[in-house]
């Protein structure tokens, strides 16, 4: 492994920065809500808006969520997107909203939808497997629904029919954590399947197409082929998630997946890319039957590239040359590693094998992201938002502190924005409401607002102020 000569942890005020009017973290939401980011890529393309979900708030998770929200960064101002008609909550909630990513292209938002309360009955509630991605438009472009924000529609279409083959296109579960790529043109999720339950969850895509089932915008399309749990042969994969886009176009996605290990008894977490060329057409997908598993379109494979545990959700550059996840440092910390979108640990060339990135006294295991330069990886660790140079040179692995550590609620969901000047993420805070009364979350917790800071960046490098030798 190779490890630059000196590693160093720094923070604002060791390198001179707060004495030259840094804006510190600052708190956008205050309202009585919880304001969840969920991990997803929250800031609209044009750097202005924030979008989110308020679950939590009824009842436990995005099974009772009742909206979904988005805020103005110069104002604060708070605007309702969606809000279904009618809501059930309890043990059996439905549809339950949450988890809303804004395309990488457009004034749009994804979220999950779970079964409208009309279809209660024959659907049920609120799952993993039975619900859909929905969609509205963040702009005056949309019609206004009755019950406040625009109207929704439909990005996929489910069907749990039994007695014929899934129509084309259409999922059999749920799909779940919309990822839009950056050209907006395709969108990645995580699925559990209904009508076959007896596999784990994978990973898949969906993108507009004339064969598109009715009443969705969007072709389904399996990326993993199957393997139920428990039967793997070595080799064989049991369950995808963790997964995002790698590059701007959709041309590749890795994940993590859960692999059988030589020896026939044990499993690895290992990373895996997916290839999805341009020319791929996704209805050549089969979406199976109620005795026939969904398989991925004709064109796409699947390669892995490490053979020891990695964790976290994986990051893609914004170029597509590498990809950034958590794995056990030598002294037995987590920390990000980068390596190159065609590398393997097992590669003879060492350009192309996994490299420690970080060296955190902490380390860490949450909140990773990009800079769009390629030059710095932004992750949480020890409470606290932390910046690591990834540029090649004497920088490579310095890390500065953005953020206090260890000084009260930690710092959760880290999202940037795509020109990587802003990154915003939560924390608990005490909230009060109009007449001065604390309101509380769902089980007595303190309500989850929206926090941002600066990334100190005056020359465009992507590389923080302060660490850059020039």
């Amino acid at each position: 492994m190779r490890v630059p000569i000196a590693i160093t942890v720094l923070s604002f005020a060791l390198i001179g920065l707060a004495s030259n009017g840094l804006a510190a973290e600052k708190q956008l939401t205050f309202t009585p809500k919880n304001h969840d980011l969920d991990n997803n890529d929250n800031f609209s393309p044009d750097g202005r808006f924030l979008c989110y979900d308020t679950r939590q708030m009824v009842g436990p998770g995005i099974d009772n969520g009742q909206s979904i929200e988005m805020v103005e960064i110069a104002t604060g101002k708070e605007t309702l997107l969606y809000t279904p008609a009618v809501s059930v909550t309890g043990e059996r909630p439905a549809p339950g909203v949450g988890a809303v990513s804004f395309s990488g292209a457009e004034n749009r938002v994804a979220f999950i939808h779970g079964p409208p309360v009309a279809q209660l009955a024959e659907r049920g509630p609120y799952g993993k497997p039975n619900r859909q991605g929905a969609t509205v438009p963040t702009d005056a472009s949309g019609k206004p629904a009755p019950q406040g924000g625009v109207e929704m529609s439909w990005l996929d279409y489910r069907d749990i029919a039994t007695d014929r083959d899934t129509i084309p296109g259409a999922q059999r579960g749920g799909t779940h954590r919309h990822e839009y790529t950056l050209d907006g043109k395709r969108i990645g999720f995580t699925y559990n399947d209904f009508l076959m339950p007896e596999y784990d969850r994978t990973v898949g895509y969906m993108a507009p197409h004339p064969k598109a089932p009715k009443g969705a915008s969007h072709y389904f399309a399996n990326l993993v082929p199957i393997v139920p749990k428990g039967t793997a042969k070595p080799g064989e994969i049991e369950h995808a998630a963790k997964d995002s886009w790698i590059g701007r176009h959709g041309l590749m996605r890795a994940f993590i997946g859960k692999v059988r290990n030589a020896d026939g008894e044990t499993y690895e977490d290992s990373l895996y890319m997916i290839e999805i060329p341009a020319d791929v057409d996704i209805s050549t997908a089969d979406s199976g039957s109620a005795t026939r598993y969904p398989s991925p379109p004709k064109g796409t494979s699947i390669r892995r590239m490490t053979h020891s545990w990695v964790g976290g959700t994986v990051r893609g550059s914004f170029d597509g040359r590498q990809v950034a996840y958590f794995a056990k440092a030598p002294d037995g910390t987590t920390q990000i590693f980068l390596i190159a979108s065609d590398g393997s640990d097992k590669s003879s060339d060492i350009a192309k094998q996994p490299k420690q990135a970080t060296f955190l006294p902490k380390g860490s295991q949450e909140g990773l992201r990009w800079h769009p330069s390629g030059n710095t990886v932004f992750s949480i660790s020890n409470g606290g938002i932390v910046a690591t140079c990834v540029k090649p040179g004497p920088m490579f692995g310095r890390s500065v502190f953005l953020t206090g550590q260890d000084d009260g609620p930690p710092r959760i969901k880290l999202t940037s924005s795509q020109d990587g000047t802003l990154l915003a993420f939560n924390k608990t805070v005490p909230t009060k409401d109009k007449n001065g009364k604390i309101v509380k979350a769902w089980e007595n917790e303190d309500i989850l607002q929206i926090f941002t800071v600066v990334f100190p960046d005056a020359n465009g490098d992507g590389v923080i102020d302060g660490l850059d030798p020039r």
